[in-house]
């Protein structure tokens, strides 16, 4: 129990002195509650904070899964979307290029609040309708159009999500949604993979046409499933230790009378007017400081890194292992095509290990060290190219070993390649939602929120630019490596 004393100069004003020394000092800086006498009830407290932390987690690995499953149905599905003659780049580049559009679009050119309700209702849509198209016309010009709609949903939804998760509080709730959707993402490249290879038996039209029923979950878990930011700050009462954490000033989200006169979901209070609109020069003096310190690391890693998926990956082919030398290996291995979706299924699995990484409870990289993955990815580059061009084992009487010791190197690397490339992504948008408000305009609680939501929203072109970049790199480099294994004696990619 816990008594005022009335020694304050002031007489409206008490000095909260503990009766039980096991009351910390925390507790005098703010008035008594229920939870101080009633250990029940911060139970109940502890419970509906765990619960929505819960939902909320789950809300956001949804969105990432979903959002990002269909661009890795559409790439497992490239050799039964086109032609025999028709170069399998092309899907890679309608994948990729229109939500590169939308990246670059989206964030620098509209201004205002966004509207997050009506855009993901329109993602949806739109990655549907693309889906559809994709599955009930044959022609190649049909085909790739569904598939550019469909990127295009993409990457708008994506930079939705990251821009999303700006608007909670305090930062470990706004730091959960980026780990949780980060996860998503990663696991989209193992859950689109084996969702292909199960309904790809049933064809295009009806396997495709199945796909297009996945972006619904979208506007299902926004409206059903999602906690209002509110939520977090109501149900434990930490509205100003929120607000003091993160130096950012918070309003709840708008009513639905808000909505009537045009509002979207948002900072501002009810029946709170403040029109604000970042220009061109305030979007620069944000990007700035961003170029070096979070976007030239992320364009750095996936430049490697696709480099390395679409370019080198495809000649880091081996002899199928005996049974007798190597009965592991010659379970998983049968015949020579089976050494790039290994590679692949690799990747796909680090990545999404990595990208995990915050929601498991790993600590985030310091913010010095985000060019780290980078430079490491940059070695792994090099010393994949190595192994594909010369052999980092040298050849001879005993060439079963050394192939074996080859297939365990690569597995290593590209395991790495993963890790590097996951944790450069979820750390980079991490660090991104942890930065606090520039001083300047810290007061504005509308200025402040979009420019959180800019920030966030700019970087994702880096990535989707370094893939881009990697793809028109990949041609020429396997072409490459491909002769110089010829040239040495090795021709196994000439059979494929």
């Amino acid at each position: 129990m816990v008594a005022p004393v009335s020694s304050s100069p002031h007489p409206d004003t008490y000095e909260m002195r503990p009766s039980n020394p096991a009351v910390s000092e925390h507790s005098l800086l703010r008035e008594p509650s229920d939870d101080d006498f009633l250990d029940g009830d911060a139970n109940v407290v502890a419970k509906g904070q765990r619960k929505l932390m819960l939902k909320l987690g789950a809300s956001f690995f949804l969105f990432g899964l979903i959002n990002n499953v269909l661009y890795v149905i559409i790439l497992s599905a490239a050799l039964d979307l086109v032609p025999p003659s028709t170069p399998k780049g092309i899907i890679a580049f309608c994948n990729i290029a229109p939500a590169l559009v939308a990246k670059v679009g989206w964030p620098y050119i509209l201004k205002g609040r966004i509207r997050y309700a009506k855009r993901l209702i329109g993602c949806c849509m739109l990655s549907a309708f693309g889906m559809l198209v994709v599955a009930f016309f044959d022609s190649l010009f049909m085909r790739l159009l569904g598939i550019g709609l469909a990127s295009f949903s993409s990457g708008l939804g994506e930079l939705t999500f990251l821009q999303l998760s700006t608007t909670y509080a305090p930062p470990s709730v706004a730091g959960h949604s980026v780990g949780y959707f980060a996860s998503g993402t990663g696991a989209a490249g193992l859950v689109g993979a084996f969702l292909w290879w199960e309904v790809r038996g049933f064809g295009v039209r009806v396997g495709v046409g199945l796909s297009s029923v996945m972006p619904f979950i979208i506007p299902l878990t926004y409206y059903f499933l999602l906690p209002r930011p509110p939520a977090f700050l109501a149900s434990s009462g930490a509205y100003e230790d929120a607000t003091a954490a993160t130096n950012v000033p918070y309003a709840p989200l708008a009513t639905a009378d808000d909505d009537l006169v045009g509002e979207e979901e948002g900072s501002l209070a009810p029946g709170f007017k403040h029109n604000v609109s970042l220009s061109a020069a305030d979007k620069w003096r944000l990007v700035r400081p961003m170029l070096v310190r979070y976007m030239l690391p992320l364009f750095c890693v996936y430049l490697f890194e696709y480099t390395i998926n679409q370019g080198i990956a495809p000649t880091l082919l081996y002899p199928v292992p005996l049974s007798d030398a190597h009965p592991f290996l010659s379970k998983i291995i049968h015949s020579v095509r089976d050494y790039y979706p290994l590679w692949q299924l690799v990747y796909q699995t680090t990545v999404f290990l990595s990208r995990s990484s915050i929601s498991l409870g790993v600590p985030p990289l310091p913010a010095r060290l985000l060019p780290l993955p980078a430079v490491l990815q940059a070695g792994i580059l090099l010393l994949l190219a190595f192994e594909s061009t010369v052999g980092i084992f040298p050849g001879g009487p005993g060439a079963n070993d050394t192939e074996a010791w080859s297939i365990a190197t690569v597995f290593l690397l590209i395991s790495l390649e993963g890790i590097c490339g996951g944790s450069a992504y979820v750390n980079v948008f991490y660090r991104i939602n942890q930065d606090p408000p520039s001083p300047e305009t810290a007061h504005d609680i509308e200025r402040t929120r979009q420019e959180r939501e800019f920030k966030i929203g700019s970087v994702g072109f880096a990535d989707s630019s370094g893939i881009l970049f990697a793809s028109i790199l990949a041609v020429p480099t396997e072409v490459a490596l491909c002769r110089q294994q010829v040239a040495r004696g090795k021709l196994l990619c000439k059979g494929l």
